[in-house]
């Protein structure tokens, strides 16, 4: 059963992994009622048969699920996003849960914020620490991360399942000396003992590998843009600034533009004349459309596509999670239960059609399992000034410049507020503003205050 209501707009939310951001449903039509609930309803929301097969073999769901999941979680992100911004400091977190994605919690730190949370569908969770605590908490680990790397601490993250700052250590003793470094408060920190030693995945492809001229293979992430330059984005352990890349066909490709690792692990390439940014994911020869950026939240489904293992899905288990590599700390990427192995750094991460991040690191293997970490392609793009190339957004200009603050090819977080048409819009999820994904056209993402 499928619990969470949008307001008025369930249509356009449940349409935004499928990148039909610029639909807008209206008051008193049937749109205003969940989609589940609509015997009209579509059942499904469009994407591509190799990531709806994907998802069935690794979540072990049905066809109908997974079509239904991205509906709910598009929309679960826009509800969540509301919610945030009303709740304000009281608000500790939210997620998916279910097959199908059909249940939205959202956490407060006030008994009295319950009700608004059950008005909008939603699950309700009272709990103690709020969300900006535990941010804060993570942050001076963080710091203290950049001052020296913990050794034997290769992970850390907020949960906001659990709402605790978990620390996961190969020896609690490393995970002691380590939160007297952070000066942690022990009251919001829990600790777990864990094997896992995260590593770099080098030599890899994730649409098309490519090759450094220094030696070793990468992946192309996403294709991207800035102004006439084409080129694409990459994972920053992959090449320094100057390095040549060669294309999987081994013909001179271009030069890496920008490259940072570790503190965090982006970069992008500036490819020549021969190459054309395109906007899709290679999966054995097939194209996977990319329509947007928007962020998918915790609980959400997202598959990663990497040369050595190929497609394989799971779910978003933490967002802005620190992982210490042999090399050094990064920070502010997403912490998955997809399975990768060597040779799939760098690939893809998607959902449903929305490009989530590049491959960075994990543990683990696609015959046991593991985990895995992608950094975040909006930060990525923001970063070096980049376009994400899509098959979203509208290819014409309004007739008409309303005026504003908001502006296409802008990376806007939950909560940032523009100006458009003489009225003032909060962005509900994360994303790269696309032409024809105006405020006014996406309540999904936008929110008139």
């Amino acid at each position: 059963m499928r619990h969470l209501r949008h307001r008025a707009a369930v249509a356009c939310a449940a349409m935004a992994a499928a990148g039909a951001l610029a639909l807008t449903a209206l008051p008193g039509t049937a749109a205003a009622r969940p989609a589940a609930d609509r015997p009209d309803a579509p059942a499904a929301v469009p994407a591509s048969p190799e990531v709806l097969s994907a998802m069935q073999r690794d979540l072990g769901i049905t066809p109908a699920q997974a079509r239904q999941r991205l509906a709910n979680e598009a929309e679960a992100g826009a509800t969540a996003g509301r919610l945030r911004a009303e709740l304000g400091t009281s608000y500790a977190g939210s997620w998916v849960r279910g097959a199908d994605s059909g249940t939205l919690t959202v956490a407060t730190t006030d008994p009295a914020e319950a009700s608004r949370i059950t008005a909008e569908g939603a699950r309700a969770q009272v709990v103690s620490h709020s969300l900006a605590e535990l941010d804060a908490a993570k942050a001076a680990l963080d710091r203290a991360a950049r001052h020296a790397a913990p050794d034997g601490v290769p992970v850390w993250y907020v949960d906001v399942r659990a709402n605790t700052l978990v620390v996961k250590a190969n020896q609690r003793a490393a995970a002691e000396s380590f939160l007297t470094a952070g000066g942690a408060d022990r009251s919001l920190v829990r600790v777990e003992t864990t094997a896992e030693k995260p590593r770099p995945l080098y030599d890899i492809r994730g649409g098309d590998a490519y090759y450094m001229g220094s030696g070793g293979r990468c992946s192309v992430g996403f294709a991207v843009t800035k102004g006439s330059q084409q080129g694409f984005a990459t994972a920053g352990h992959c090449g320094k600034v100057g390095t040549s890349t060669k294309g999987f066909n081994q013909v001179a490709q271009g030069t890496f533009q920008g490259s940072t690792f570790p503190g965090r692990d982006i970069a992008w390439v500036a490819t020549n004349s021969n190459w054309t940014a395109t906007p899709y994911v290679s999966r054995s020869g097939s194209n996977i459309p990319v329509a947007g950026s928007t962020q998918a939240p915790v609980g959400a489904s997202v598959c990663r596509s990497g040369s050595t293992t190929g497609w394989h899905c799971g779910t978003v288990q933490q967002h802005n999670t620190s992982v210490t590599y042999p090399e050094g700390t990064i920070t502010g990427v997403t912490r998955t239960s997809v399975c990768a192995e060597p040779g799939d750094s760098g690939g893809s991460y998607i959902s449903g059609d929305q490009a989530q991040g590049v491959t960075s690191g994990g543990s683990g293997n696609c015959s046991s399992g593991g985990t895995t970490y992608f950094q975040p392609i909006n930060p990525l793009l923001q970063a070096y000034g980049l376009t994400l190339k899509t098959t979203g957004g509208s290819q014409e200009p309004p007739e008409e410049e309303p005026g504003g603050t908001w502006a296409a090819g802008t990376v806007y977080q939950a909560g940032d507020q523009v100006t458009y048409g003489g009225a003032t819009y909060r962005c509900l999820q994360g994303h790269q503003a696309l032409p024809g994904w105006e405020p006014p056209n996406t309540p999904s993402l936008w929110q008139q205050v």
